[in-house]
């Protein structure tokens, strides 16, 4: 039964991993103070070591990039100290574990960090703020070229600090409306210096952090999630396309451990894309390692790597309800179902 999820796969000349499960980064907002991983969360992650891949939850590279109560940093030395824990036990039972680097941009509120939050432009999202009842996020100021080379700067040393708390790679978080993803759509980047209006433009951010951070622990332990279908945090627009299609083709010149669809749900198909799935669009232009995401089955993410959509699938909600997820699946034994309940408790 699902025997091709249980297929090892080499994610480059470094990594080899036992199965083509994922653990999907899941944002728990269970950190301690000082945005510090606890010894809970070590746990937390070191019952799940049997998934092929750990994705961390999202890991804030600096202050300003925190839009969630009590997410976890990689920038202090009490944070690397921290998730050194979290990987050690990880890799005592035979895990592999990736920290997805996060910087939120325009979906913040300086309630977290004392200032205006940054973004591509001066646009800001009429939305409210989950977990922090009454709050909606304010308009976020343009950042500057020279913030940009300082961001740039920054995801570089964010990579460096995980790879030296113990993590086997980086994913940098490129998805779901945050801010390298502000850049690479029209409705959140009205820019019009070297990092707006054309798609050559647009993706210039981005692809700069991806080579600064292959500079800083080589490209075979860099992934990097994107959501080319506008749906969180953000607006389509039908010229996305062409910038999604540019950076795809950039992205096949960097050899990366792998790339990876940002969806809540792999159905949705959108207009922006000419009617297309995000993993649909995203395989036809990628051809490199491709994890997919969006409310998978083990037997539908069994079927989707056999058709070769993807390589890897990416489980969410069902690894919060079951930390003992593979074992379940391999056995063949009924899962417990995910329940909202569950997010105030790491088990």
């Amino acid at each position: 039964m699902h025997q091709h999820l249980f297929q090892p796969i080499t994610l480059s000349k470094t990594l080899s991993l036992k199965n083509r499960i994922a653990m999907a980064p899941l944002t728990r907002c269970m950190a301690g103070p000082g945005l510090v991983p606890t010894q809970t969360m070590a746990d937390y992650y070191a019952r799940r070591a049997d998934v092929g891949l750990i994705i961390s939850e999202a890991t804030i590279i600096r202050a300003d990039a925190q839009g969630y109560p009590n997410v976890p940093g990689i920038w202090s030395t009490a944070q690397i100290e921290g998730w050194q824990r979290v990987t050690d036990a990880v890799h005592a039972n035979d895990g592999v574990m990736f920290c997805q680097l996060w910087h939120v941009g325009r979906v913040s509120h300086q309630i977290f960090h004392g200032t205006r939050p940054v973004s591509a432009s001066a646009i800001g999202l009429n939305e409210r703020i989950p977990r922090m009842p009454g709050l909606t996020y304010p308009v976020p100021r343009a950042l500057s070229a020279g913030e940009i080379e300082q961001l740039i700067e920054d995801y570089a040393t964010a990579a460096a600090n995980a790879r030296a708390a113990g993590f086997d790679g980086v994913e940098i978080h490129g998805a779901n409306g945050y801010l390298l993803d502000q850049f690479l759509h029209y409705a959140s980047n009205h820019r019009d210096d070297e990092f707006g209006g054309t798609p050559e433009n647009m993706v210039r951010f981005p692809l700069a952090v991806i080579d600064a951070v292959i500079d800083a622990v080589g490209a075979d332990r860099v992934g990097l999630r994107l959501s080319p279908g506008a749906y969180a945090h953000m607006s389509e627009d039908k010229r996305d396309k062409a910038v999604f299609e540019l950076l795809l083709s950039e992205l096949e010149k960097r050899n990366l451990a792998y790339l990876h669809v940002g969806i809540f749900d792999d159905s949705m198909t959108f207009e922006s894309l000419d009617g297309l799935q995000s993993s649909v669009f995203l395989r036809q232009n990628y051809k490199g390692n491709f994890i997919g995401c969006g409310s998978y089955t083990a037997a539908q993410a069994d079927a989707s790597i056999a058709s070769g959509a993807h390589d890897m699938v990416a489980i969410g909600r069902p690894l919060i309800a079951n930390p003992d997820y593979v074992s379940r699946v391999q056995q063949g034994e009924a899962l417990v179902d995910y329940d909202a309940d569950m997010l105030n408790t790491l088990v």
